[in-house]
């Protein structure tokens, strides 16, 4: 019951940012494809992230949502309708060389890409998802409430939640990160941790938790954040996967 009231919470505050919405979004109803196969660690949280796309894609009348597990869809024929796909993944998912190219083929030709979380714990022998992607999963440290720093607050994905944020998940750390090629929105506050812990590995471009980037002609976000059913149901994490669908959709700039 105390879910389902957070949830409801959450998603009423989300109703009632859809003012700040520039005028004419509610005409404009995009099919967003998410895909949950999990050829590794399957995570506890999928149904409520499904439960809570598909309300939010009803409440903001900006995307319908199609949930899968059914890989056949990636051609050219099963992606035509679609203005994003949605990864909420991990391991080495069975697609065919085929599938393969028309999904690449579907993001470079101007098409949107979403990764939520496990999404860099995916495809570890195919190089050209991380070129898509920007990152790999590298390790998990901490499980606890951290603050997060905004640091693009001119962003129309993340720019709403100010200068920072606290957040209670589990918190990824990213290796092969394009830097150069990414556009960092959210990233770790150091001195929120503990990083003398087991495990955790400094890098010189530190612990980016969301960002952008350009795939071809297509738009790419990913956040490491969302393994926590507590998340799904913060309205600020809503409104950020809001925004980031919708940029991905092109329905911003």
């Amino acid at each position: 019951m105390k879910k389902t009231v957070r949830l409801l919470f959450g998603l009423t505050a989300l109703a009632a940012s859809m003012a700040a919405l520039p005028t004419g979004a509610e005409e404009r109803r995009d099919r967003i494809l998410y895909v949950t196969y999990s050829a590794g660690f399957r995570h506890d949280v999928l149904p409520l992230s499904k439960s809570v796309l598909t309300q939010l894609g009803e409440t903001s009348a900006a995307f319908a949502l199609t949930a899968t597990e059914e890989l056949s869809v990636f051609s050219s024929e099963g992606l035509r309708d679609y203005a994003a796909v949605m990864f909420y993944t991990t391991g080495e998912l069975p697609m065919t060389a085929a599938q393969k190219a028309a999904f690449l083929d579907f993001v470079r030709s101007g098409h949107g890409f979403v990764g939520v979380h496990s999404a860099t714990d995916t495809f570890y022998l195919w190089p050209d998802y991380l070129e898509l992607i920007g990152g790999y999963f590298n390790d998990h440290p901490w499980r606890q409430s951290v603050r997060i720093e905004v640091t693009d607050p001119t962003s129309p994905v993340a720019g709403f939640l100010g200068p920072a944020l606290q957040i209670d998940d589990e918190i990824y750390q990213i290796s092969d990160f394009d830097h150069r090629g990414s556009h960092v929105l959210l990233r770790l506050d150091p001195g929120s941790v503990d990083t003398t812990k087991p495990g955790v590995r400094r890098r010189f471009y530190g612990w980016p938790l969301a960002w952008t980037r350009a795939y071809g002609q297509g738009r790419v976000f990913y956040t490491a954040l969302g393994h926590d059913a507590a998340v799904w149901q913060d309205a600020r994490y809503q409104q950020l996967l809001l925004n980031a669908i919708r940029w991905t959709a092109r329905q911003l700039p």
